[in-house]
């Protein structure tokens, strides 16, 4: 029954599965540790809607985020000049 399951044409499948779960996992585990509107404990959700919204604008702007605010949105950038810059012509 195992070897049915565990074929090697299967692995591609299970990388796919398991990277999309843990994606999830990751967004999880983020908003529930540092997303400040979501409160877990009884305390936090006692104090209602709060105004801070310098926690909030510390969430929003994350490494990431700050990282590619100033690049260009291209997957190859030496590629897409090899291609389309006209002075190489």
């Amino acid at each position: 029954m195992a070897s049915r399951w565990l074929r090697p044409e299967v692995y591609p499948l299970f990388a796919a599965v398991g990277l999309a779960v843990g994606i999830c996992g990751f967004q999880l585990v983020r908003n529930i540790c540092i997303n400040p509107e979501v409160r877990v404990n009884k305390v936090n959700r006692a104090a209602g809607v709060l105004d801070n919204f310098a926690e909030g604008e510390k969430y929003a702007e994350n490494f990431l985020r700050k990282f590619a605010r100033n690049r260009e949105p291209e997957i190859m950038p030496s590629l897409n000049r090899f291609f389309t810059d006209p002075s190489r012509n």
